[in-house]
């Protein structure tokens, strides 16, 4: 795969999951509540301790067994019991990452093209269909943009007015490319605080 590609397929998941902020892990569909609802069914919570940092495992582990003791209780009290403690862990989840939580969102969103599909290559194995979305959405993102500079480039050193428009064409046309780039260049970047140990990926423990 060339550069270019790599700098598309990587750039438009960069604004997709980053610039759009469509991570799913606050759905109630989503992989956080997912793991959450096996290790309740199984009485383990080593599913979601995947889900947080290595700070936050205590807290996570309590609120585990309080939830599992309540879900004890009756029907209701299990729904109330598995309601808390979704919620309690994706607000931990997304401290870690930095985000702050909104509250849980329904099951059915809308979460574009890139997350599915992404979840789909993860599922099977298989990236090239991703690949190949990403670099034709990118190669789309840099010919529209540079279609519009194109088009307000060539205007009257007098008109002020579609100066201007050209140069906020220029700067959209810029900036979307130096984002492209910037994703391309960086590589993988961890999903947790820089201060957590790189240890943590190294053992299997991967990142939302």
């Amino acid at each position: 795969m060339t550069r270019n590609t790599i700098a598309a397929s990587l750039g438009v998941l960069f604004l997709a999951l980053a610039g759009e902020t469509r991570a799913h892990c606050d759905g109630l569909d989503g992989p956080v509540v997912g793991a959450a609802r096996k290790a309740l069914d199984a009485g383990d919570p080593s599913t979601v301790l995947i889900w947080v940092r290595p700070v936050d495992e205590t807290q996570i582990r309590a609120a585990f067994q309080q939830a599992v003791t309540v879900r004890k209780l009756g029907r209701e009290a299990r729904q109330l019991a598995d309601t808390w403690f979704f919620e309690t862990l994706v607000r931990v989840h997304r401290a870690g990452e930095g985000a702050p939580y909104t509250g849980l969102k329904p099951a059915g969103r809308d979460l574009g093209a890139a997350i599915p599909a992404a979840d789909k290559a993860l599922e099977s194995g298989d990236v090239k269909a991703l690949q190949k979305m990403l670099s034709d959405s990118a190669a789309a993102g840099v010919r529209a943009r540079f279609a519009q500079a194109m088009a307000l480039k060539k205007f009257d050193k007098a008109d002020l007015a579609a100066g201007r428009k050209y140069v906020e064409a220029y700067v959209a046309f810029i900036h979307y490319v130096e984002r492209l780039d910037q994703a391309a260049s960086q590589g993988s970047a961890g999903h947790f605080a820089e201060e957590e140990p790189a240890s943590r990926h190294a053992e299997g423990e991967v990142g939302h």
